[in-house]
């Protein structure tokens, strides 16, 4: 979990770099045993001029450096954590020039502010920026931090207290705990993400770090071929969570997620001419749906160029897998596996290679 902890103020001696220094002191134990990553960046060190881009900015199309390293900083982050003052009832103006820059960067990650002023404490900044935030579909935080200057600093250092310190603490629990509820939602904004077959669905490629999700999957999804089969000899079955994280380095896994839920997956990789497909699944409450049809066209539609047909396996006496496999135009082939499976092959249309190879 990366958090960006931005300074706003650029005014020469303003107390926002204190007042950041306090807050990544107060909370850095804490952000350790929640395995987030604070950040620091002040917004002057940024060299950002007012808004220079002549396309929109949720049209993602950056002409400018200082836009792309902006749009990367932010791209990476799951939340954010904004230490501002208050200027005339408003947020600083370097601040309101940052999040102009950018629009899908911004979405569906949280925003917590530490404020500091005055009379109020910063809080009608803070009011002014939450207007802001939620246009980008940033989602603000309820906690937050504000610090009264003549009360809570000392010779131009924050000067902390129980109550202080445990506000700050406060904000990051919270900044956490819904970024990890908002991870869903990020994921389905992301570039090489694409919509799935059903409504709030989406189709992403796994990684390792999705082994322990993919696990409970092939649990769920392979006792009806162990059944059907009269074996439990169903290596999807057996594999621990380790051995699926390494048998994802080597494949293309691609998953169907809904809600932060993984739905489905199948996997690919070519060997020699051959495209292999295997691993395909759909959790049991959402079979008859199609999603099994669509994800192995998804399979399909990746073929490399210069293969010659695809190939994948199932148990002889899984019928609902071969009557799946043979409607899409699947032949099984005269020899089985190895291990008894049934080996089905279709073989890419020439048209195809000549496509894929010009």
């Amino acid at each position: 979990m990366r958090v960006l902890v931005l300074a706003c103020s650029t005014r020469p001696g303003a107390l926002g770099p204190a007042v950041l220094d306090w807050l990544i002191e107060t909370i850095k134990p804490r952000s350790a045993e929640l395995g987030a990553e604070l950040v620091p960046l002040a917004l002057g060190d940024l060299d950002l001029p007012f808004l220079d881009e002549e396309e929109h900015p949720s049209s993602g199309l950056y002409q400018r450096e200082h836009t792309r390293r902006w749009s990367e900083i932010v791209d990476a982050a799951d939340g954010f954590i904004v230490v501002t003052p208050e200027y005339n009832y408003g947020m600083p103006a370097t601040l309101k020039n940052a999040l102009d820059y950018l629009s899908r960067e911004w979405a569906w990650k949280p925003m917590g502010f530490v404020s500091y002023g005055n009379t109020s404490a910063g809080t009608r900044s803070v009011q002014h920026a939450k207007q802001v935030v939620t246009t980008l579909r940033l989602v603000p935080l309820g906690s937050t931090v504000a610090i009264r200057i003549a009360d809570a600093t000392e010779n131009g250092q924050v000067r902390p207290t129980p109550a202080l310190d445990a506000a700050a603490v406060g904000v990051l629990d919270e900044l956490v705990r819904l970024a990890h509820a908002l991870l869903p939602m990020r994921e389905a904004t992301r570039a090489g993400v694409r919509p799935g077959p059903l409504p709030g669905s989406y189709v992403r490629p796994l990684t390792p770090d999705d082994a322990p999700q993919v696990t409970v999957l092939q649990r769920c999804c392979w006792v009806d071929e162990a059944l059907a089969n009269d074996t439990l000899a169903v290596p999807a079955l057996r594999e621990s969570p380790e051995q699926v994280r390494q048998w994802l380095t080597t494949w293309h896994t691609m998953g169907l997620w809904q809600d932060g839920r993984l739905l489905g997956m199948v996997r690919t990789r070519r060997v020699d001419t051959d495209w292999h497909v295997g691993r395909l699944g759909v959790v049991p409450d959402h079979r008859g749906q199609g999603l099994g049809r669509s994800l192995l066209r998804l399979a399909e539609a990746a073929v490399e160029p210069d293969c010659r047909r695809i190939v994948l396996f199932t148990g002889p006496k899984s019928r609902q897998n071969l009557n799946l496999y043979q409607s899409e135009g699947y032949q099984q082939a005269s020899l089985a596996a190895d291990d008894g499976s049934i080996r089905l092959t279709k073989a890419i249309p020439a048209k195809q290679h000549l496509a894929e190879s010009s």
